[in-house]
C-alpha cells in the first residue's frame, strides 16, 4: 500500500512538472511586459505616461521660474533700496524694469509706478499712499498667480495617478482570472501575464504620482516664501511712502 501510494504521488509530480513545462514562459521585460497586456491596461499605461511627461514639464519650468526669481530678487532689492534711500524714484523704478523675473520688483514697480503717477511735486497725500497701497495688493495676487501656475496640475497627477495605476491593477487581475477560466488551469503560468500587468499598473502610477506630490509640497513652500517677501516689500514701501510725506 505504501508503495503504491508513492508512486502514485510520483505520477501526479511528474504530470505537474509536464504542464509547467508546457505552459508558455512569461517575459518581464518591458516590451514583454507590454505585449501580454490587454488593451485596457495599455491605455491605463499611456495615460500615466502621459501625466508623467506634463508632471516633468512643470517641474522644470517651476524651478527654473523660482531660480530665477530668486537670484534676480537679490540683486534686486539691495539696489532698489538704495535708489529710494536716496530718494531717486526713477532710477528706482528702472532698476525693478530690468529684473523682469523677479516677483518682487514686479510688486516694487506696481507701486513706485502708482505713486509717481500722482506726480512728483507737492505734499504726499493720503490718497496718494493708499492708491499705491492698492496696487501693490493687487500686483501681489497677479504674482502670486503667476507663481503657482501648473502646481493644481501637479497636486492633480499626484492625487489621481496611484487610482489610476489602480485601476490597471484590477484590470490586470480580472484578466489573469479569464485566463485561468478559459485555459481551465490553475497553474502559476496561467496567472502570470494578468499578475505581471497588474504589478506594472501599480508601480508606474506610484512612479508617477510620488515625484508630483514631493514637489508640489516643496514649490508650495517656495510660494509661501515668495507671499512673505512680498508682504514684507510692500510693507516697507508703504511706510517709506509715509515716511516721505511727513518730510
Amino acid at each position: 500500500m505504501i508503495l503504491a501510494h508513492i508512486a502514485t504521488s510520483s505520477v501526479h509530480a511528474l504530470a505537474m512538472f509536464q504542464a509547467a513545462g508546457d505552459a508558455p514562459a512569461v517575459g518581464f521585460s518591458p516590451v514583454q511586459l507590454w505585449g501580454n497586456m490587454g488593451n485596457l491596461a495599455r491605455a491605463v499605461v499611456i495615460i500615466l505616461f502621459i501625466m508623467s511627461i506634463w508632471s516633468l514639464a512643470v517641474i522644470i519650468d517651476r524651478a527654473l521660474y523660482f531660480s530665477a526669481a530668486r537670484k534676480q530678487s537679490r540683486e534686486f532689492a539691495p539696489k532698489v533700496a538704495g535708489a529710494l534711500k536716496e530718494g531717486r524714484l526713477d532710477e528706482a523704478i528702472k532698476v525693478a524694469d530690468r529684473s523682469k523675473k523677479s516677483h518682487l520688483a514686479e510688486v516694487v514697480t506696481a507701486g513706485l509706478t502708482e505713486f509717481r503717477s500722482f506726480g512728483s511735486g507737492g505734499a504726499i497725500t493720503a490718497e496718494q499712499i493708499e492708491s499705491s497701497q492698492r496696487a501693490l495688493e493687487r500686483t501681489e495676487s497677479i504674482v502670486h498667480a503667476k507663481l503657482k501656475k501648473g502646481l493644481g496640475g501637479l497636486a492633480t497627477i499626484g492625487s489621481t495617478a496611484p487610482f489610476i495605476g489602480l485601476f490597471g491593477t484590477v484590470v490586470g487581475i480580472l484578466n489573469a482570472f479569464q485566463q485561468i477560466a478559459t485555459q481551465k488551469t490553475s497553474g502559476i503560468g496561467a496567472v502570470a501575464g494578468g499578475i505581471s500587468e497588474a504589478l506594472v499598473t501599480t508601480a508606474f502610477g506610484l512612479l508617477v504620482a510620488i515625484p508630483a506630490v514631493m514637489t508640489f509640497n516643496y514649490f508650495t513652500n517656495k510660494v509661501e516664501a515668495f507671499d512673505v517677501e512680498m508682504d514684507n516689500s510692500s510693507s516697507e514701501l508703504v511706510d517709506y511712502f509715509i515716511k516721505q510725506s511727513h518730510r
